[in-house]
Parts: structure tokens; sequence; C-alpha cells
């Protein structure tokens, strides 16, 4: 079949994408595609992409330090922009040290592959079914046996460290799940984690500025903050900037240094991108008001929806999800969300199982109340119009 037969067959059954133009910057509101409308597809959650702290900090970066960092920090060395907000995210996470990776893609698959292979032959990664793509990549690279335990299932992931007894074990979780917005149990993961020997990583990625005490994330909230063997979180979703880190004790730190093979052949993170997610850190570490106000923001939305008769599907945070079920369905709803001001994000397979598509809609701190009540309404009526109705949501 020929790439243009494959598009023409994506485009037959709705799961074509293509990109939208957006004429502003990252916020609240938004002009996409030459029109204004009220985002609710960033991941941008607590504004900080386009605060004036943030860009000055950015804009001062570049005149000192340059557009670039220029090779690997291991082939050309490292600046201290780079070392200073290492140190940073490392004292707000608790943890001893941090590595800042180029993204969260590259983070997630370089601590996985690495921490594999620090083990004994024969290892086992152990991953929830739900986890984001990059955790799943990161298992297929590190030419280790992967057992896909159900979604936040405990007896079936016990059952499978039980099988796994000699062998050299990693679990890895999404702390927040990037499309159904559920939380982890982590309390009981770190249990089994140490009950079987087995290292746990779990990815902050929509957690980090969200949740916990000061915006720490699902880990702090937990109380287990002292017990995870390496929390990966990223720069670019509350932080506003872009990149990602590996929070950890020194030893694992220093063996990610040598063997995540993203950091080793990489090329470091710019400076000014460095800079805006230190300068968008102190803001979260001045103003923690922010994460109250997302938590509060997303409730609205989510009793809103609820009340238009469409259930958020298990969510607890800033991520809700409005299971349509149809992959075409759920197309014809974002688009027409869209035509009435509201910016959604449609997610089809192969991203979530068949007869699961949905609109996926994130919160961010700076909406208003009067813009979410508004946004649900606009979200009920496209529902409608599709006739996808109340939905209910899907078992864990």
């Amino acid at each position: 079949m020929s790439l243009e037969q494959r598009l023409d067959d994506l485009r037959a059954r709705g799961l074509l994408r293509s990109l939208r133009h957006v004429e502003s910057a990252q916020g609240a509101r938004l002009v996409v595609d030459g029109r204004p409308v009220l985002g609710l597809c960033s991941n941008n959650y607590l504004g900080l992409a386009g605060e004036p702290r943030v860009r000055d900090a950015a804009a001062e970066a570049a005149l000192r330090w340059g557009a670039g960092a220029g090779a690997s920090r291991l082939v050309s060395g490292t600046m201290s922009v780079h070392d200073d907000l290492e140190r940073r995210l490392a004292a707000f996470k608790g943890t001893e040290a941090a590595l800042l990776f180029g993204s969260g893609y590259l983070a997630n698959v370089g601590v996985v592959t690495a921490l594999a292979q620090a083990g004994p032959p024969e290892p086992v990664v152990f991953s929830d079914a739900l986890n984001h793509a990059s955790i799943i990549d990161g298992c297929r690279l590190a030419r280790a046996r992967t057992f896909v335990y159900r979604h936040r299932d405990l007896e079936h992931l016990t059952w499978g460290l039980q099988g796994a007894r000699g062998h050299a074990a990693v679990i890895v979780t999404d702390s927040v799940f990037s499309m159904d917005g559920d939380v982890a149990p982590l309390v009981a993961l770190i249990e089994l984690a140490r009950r079987h020997g087995a290292r746990l990583v779990v990815d902050e990625a929509h957690g980090t500025g969200c949740l916990g005490p000061g915006g720490r994330g699902a880990v702090h909230a937990a109380g287990v903050q002292d017990e995870v063997d390496v929390v990966v979180s990223t720069l670019g979703k509350a932080l506003g900037s872009y990149g990602a880190f590996a929070a950890c004790d020194a030893t694992t730190a220093r063996w990610l240094l040598n063997a995540a093979r993203p950091f080793v052949f990489s090329t470091a993170l710019p400076p000014p991108v460095v800079a805006a997610a230190g300068a968008a850190l102190g803001v979260l570490q001045d103003e923690p008001e922010r994460v109250s106000r997302l938590q509060a923001n997303a409730a609205l939305l989510r009793a809103e929806l609820a009340r238009a008769g469409l259930p958020g599907a298990g969510s607890t945070t800033q991520i809700v999800p409005l299971i349509v079920g149809d992959a075409g369905e759920a197309v014809r709803a974002c688009e027409l969300a869209l035509e009435r001001g509201v910016f959604a994000q449609a997610i089809r397979p192969p991203t979530v199982p068949e007869g699961t598509s949905r609109l996926r809609l994130a919160v961010m701190a700076t909406h208003t109340e009067a813009d979410l009540r508004a946004a649900a309404a606009t979200l009920a009526s496209a529902a409608a119009a599709v006739g996808a109705g109340a939905v209910q949501p899907r078992a864990a």
C-alpha cells in the first residue's frame, strides 16, 4: 500500500490528523486559524508560557548565553544555567540530584532503558497499560521483557512480579494518566516495589505544578516522595517551557548521565529554554495559589459537564475526558465546538483503544469561572449535535 493509499485509509476512518495555525501566544484565550477561541487543549496548565517573568528570563539568557548549547553536555561541557536549574529542581522534588533531558519523551526513553540495563541479566519492566507512548517506547527499546499490567490493577501487577522472581524488576507508571485524568495508586505501588525488590519510576508530566503541596506532584500528594526511585517530569507543561528532568539520588543520576542514550547523544537544552523553566519554577514557588486555582477550575468544569449529562469518566485532575466512542463523532464534535469558540482536542485510535474516542479537555489556572461554564454548555451542545449524548465512564 502506498503512502497516498495509507493516508486515504486514515481519512476514510476519520483518523487523519492535520495542523491548526495558532497566531497568538499560548494561553486561556488564543487565535486559531484567524479566530479568537477559548483554549481547552493546552498543557500550559498554570498559564506560565506567556508569563512576563518567564519571557524576560528567556530573552536575557539568549543575550548572555546565546541561542544554543553547542553539543551534548558530555562533549562541550555543562553551562552554569543547566547546573543551577538541576539543583533547584532537585530541591523542589526533595531529591539528591536531577538531570535535564531534551524532552519528556527522551527522558522516559532514557530512564527506562538505562535502568533496565543497570540490573542483572534478563530484566523485566512492568508498565501500566495506559502509560504514555514515551514509556511504551522506552520499554520496547530497553531490550528487556515487558509485562503490561491492566490499568491500575494491583492484583495483575502482583501476579506478574511473582512470576519474575530472580530477575531485576522496574515498575514504571504515569502519576496522572494523560488520556483519562486519573491518578496511579502510588502508595500501593511503593509497597509492591519494596516487597519484590523492584525499582519504581513515576512520570509526573501531568502532576508537577498541578497536584500536591506547592505543586510538587502526585508523589508528594501521596506522601511517598522519599520512596520513589526516579521521578521523571517535564518542563513543557505546567512549567510552560520545554525539556524534562529526572529527579533521583546522586548515584542513579550518575548512572543516567553515563547510560541514558538520549542524554549522552543529544545537544543540551538551549539556555533560553532552561532560563524560562527556572523562572517558571520561581513563579510557582512564589504563587502556589495557582495550583489551588487550577484544581478548583478542574472541579468546576467536571461539575458543569456532569450537570449537562457529560460525565468526566473518572477524572480527578485537570485532564477531563469526554468519551464519545466513535472516532468520527469525536472529530465532528471537536469541529463543532471549535466553530462555536471552544478549542478542544479529539483523541482517537491508536492513541486510545477502539470505541473510546473522546474529547480531551485540559483546564488552566487562568480560565475564569465564566469561561468554563460557557465551555461546558458549548461542549454539551456539540456532543448533542453529533448524537453523543450522555456517555458512561469506561471501566478501569
